[in-house]
């Protein structure tokens, strides 16, 4: 009974607002206790910003880099508030968490013209893992609102020469506009999706190289599914409730039709 009430609520999650998430999972942990794990490691919230107090820049806060109620930065590697015995990459895999977070900030600064980024790596037994968090926020515009979240939680086994490649990414998205001439609409949804590849380590194609190119490729598909499924079936709804056309002039098409077949059946009966 418990899996079945885990898979109706996940299920309930997915199709609520992704503005939302953190009320309306709050909301159903109080009706189902007994869930609350398995839903707070199920359930994708929106990323929160934090600032380094060393260096002064900005990071994403998710359970990847939590450490009880500590976040390590990914720019100084340091936890807030200080932790002594917090968990941190290996130093080889610190070097490449350094390098992936500066592509990934070149990478944000291509696509979203600015947005906050933050990768963190940790070591597994044959190989390693991360996670890259992307968030783009509105410009804070009355008008306009929204917000893109981005999780890709990637998974690389070492083989030789080459690596097996695991990603796992979701996307939140939400909008809503305030105009005087459309009054406020609200749209949102989000998109899980994963992806595997083998790929070859060398110089010219080094881990992040590859990762990267699995992030571009999934970010585009999902971004392209999401104009379709939210933004484009709203448009065909909108379209099929509202007429562009004025009442009287669908008055007018309609009397001109009915007068063409009047003269079509006269025509017929004089024949």
């Amino acid at each position: 009974m418990t899996e079945r009430q885990l898979d109706c609520a996940l299920d309930l999650m997915r199709r609520l607002p992704p503005q939302q998430i953190e009320k309306n999972l709050s909301d159903l942990i109080d009706l189902v206790p007994s869930l609350v794990e398995d839903l707070l490691s199920s359930v994708d919230q929106p990323l929160k910003i934090a600032r380094d107090k060393t260096n002064g820049r900005d990071y994403l806060l998710c359970d990847y880099n939590r450490d009880g109620d500590s976040y390590r930065s990914p720019w100084s590697n340091v936890y807030d508030p200080p932790l002594d015995d917090g968990a941190l990459p290996s130093d080889r895999l610190r070097s490449l968490e350094i390098e992936a977070n500066s592509a990934f900030e070149q990478y944000t600064e291509m696509y979203f013209e600015g947005a906050v980024s933050s990768v963190y790596l940790w070591d597994l037994d044959h190989g390693f893992a991360g996670v890259i968090l992307v968030k783009k926020a509105g410009d804070g515009s009355q008008k306009t609102k929204g917000c893109w979240d981005s999780i890709h939680v990637i998974e690389v086994q070492n083989r030789g020469r080459g690596a097996h490649y695991k990603l796992t990414s979701t996307c939140m998205l939400w909008m809503q506009t305030n105009k005087s001439g459309s009054g406020t609409m609200s749209l949102g949804g989000s998109l899980t999706r994963q992806a595997e590849m083998d790929g070859i380590v060398s110089e010219a194609s080094p881990h992040i190289v590859n990762i990267g190119k699995m992030v571009e490729d999934m970010e585009n598909k999902i971004r392209m599914t999401l104009g379709e499924i939210y933004f484009g079936k709203t448009k065909d709804i909108v379209n099929d409730l509202r007429s562009i056309n004025s009442l009287g002039d669908v008055k007018h098409q309609i009397a001109l039709q009915r007068d063409l077949k009047d003269a079509l059946v006269r025509r017929a009966e004089k024949k």
